[in-house]
């Protein structure tokens, strides 16, 4: 574990700070799976006492992005196949309620700003941009829904996913086939097709269930 040391005028990091710094370096996987991370060191990389970091664990731990055990302490989490599975099934419920009620309160603007994302993923060499464009547009699509609190379930839930993914399945697997799914979603959308969207959305997400499991070793 390597955590650049701050300079003195940052050495007053609240735990709020410290839980965000560990969450971007464990999802950008800076931290990888399976790291252990020792609160003594930590306190001494960030400069501070053990408490705001033990703060910070517990709730990266809330969140499922570490787990702690008798023996080894703290690590950056692991999550198998089934328990992806199941996490990909809790974002269909809650993205297709979030879709459903945002539908006929859509904009142009709205859908002119997701249309926008997709042009950006479109444009990008990158697959690490690919995750972020994709949460960035799914949640575009969603806001107006007037939901902040769904909307943040989701961001949480798909953050905490995505480095488990990525170490499931290979980022070779492109982004064509995901592309003509969103903008299929959007072209629903700007029809205001509730139904047509929300099933399309759905199919979206199973489809990286099956991915899921097919990349699963036997």
């Amino acid at each position: 574990m390597n955590i650049p040391s701050l300079a003195p005028e940052a050495r007053t990091l609240t735990a709020d700070a410290i839980t965000d710094a560990l969450r971007a370096m464990i999802l950008s996987g800076k931290l990888g799976i399976g790291v252990q991370l020792k609160q003594e060191a930590l306190a001494q990389q960030f400069g501070v006492s053990r408490i705001p970091i033990r703060e910070a664990l517990k709730r990266l731990q809330a969140e499922g992005l570490v787990e702690h055990t008798a023996h080894t302490g703290s690590v950056v989490a692991a999550k198998s196949t089934q328990e992806l599975l199941e996490t990909l099934d809790i974002r269909i419920a809650l993205e297709t309620r979030a879709l459903k009620l945002a539908v006929p309160r859509m904009t142009a603007a709205d859908l002119k700003a997701a249309a926008a994302i997709l042009d950006r993923y479109d444009a990008s060499d990158s697959p690490r941009q690919w995750s972020e464009l994709n949460l960035e547009f799914h949640l575009c699509l969603y806001r107006a829904a007037g939901r902040p609190r769904l909307l943040r379930m989701i961001e949480d839930i798909v953050r905490g996913i995505d480095i488990h993914l990525r170490a499931h399945q290979s980022a070779t697997a492109g982004r064509k086939s995901p592309q003509a799914e969103h903008r299929g979603i959007l072209q629903a959308c700007a029809w205001g097709d509730t139904a047509r969207a929300v099933r399309l959305l759905e199919q979206h997400i199973e489809h990286t269930q099956r991915a899921l499991q097919d990349a699963a070793p036997e």
